[in-house]
């Protein structure tokens, strides 16, 4: 973890390193809040998801041939899934031509997991509207201009 001008800067990744982030956290913060998605994609790879609105992110794969994009469900989202070690550090969308994401916490680097205020979500019944305008408002915009 690294501090920025006005937060902090988290990286992550899968094990073997080939899908990496950075995730720039827009203020200083103790806790930082984390979805436990009940869904079956989400339970069984022990992801716990965060974003936050006002940060940004930046995504790099390596070697794509390594990296697939899985759907499920709604098909709204893409599960970034490393087919080298399996993990999948991050979940994108793009909305209005914008992309987002949320990344999931147990795939950041040196960090204190106690900062991690974790609590169970479910997101079954909602609409591909809802869910849209929900990622939209919620999850971490793409940075620009890098």
């Amino acid at each position: 973890m690294n501090e920025t001008m006005n937060g902090q800067r988290f990286q992550g990744g899968c094990h073997c390193g080939n899908i990496c982030f950075w995730f720039d956290w827009p203020a200083e913060v103790e806790n930082i809040p984390a979805r436990a998605c009940g869904c079956s994609f989400c339970s069984k790879h022990g992801a716990v998801w965060t974003s936050h609105p006002e940060g940004q992110f930046q995504l790099q794969i390596t070697d794509p041939f390594q990296a697939k994009r899985y759907q499920f469900g709604q098909k709204t989202a893409d599960m970034h899934v490393c087919t080298n070690c399996g993990i999948t550090p991050i979940a994108t969308c793009t909305i209005d031509g914008r992309d987002y994401a949320v990344l999931n916490s147990n795939t950041f680097e040196n960090v204190d997991r106690s900062m991690f205020d974790q609590s169970p979500t479910n997101f079954d019944g909602e609409t591909v509207g809802d869910r849209q305008a929900r990622r939209q408002r919620n999850w971490t915009p793409r940075a620009t201009g890098e």
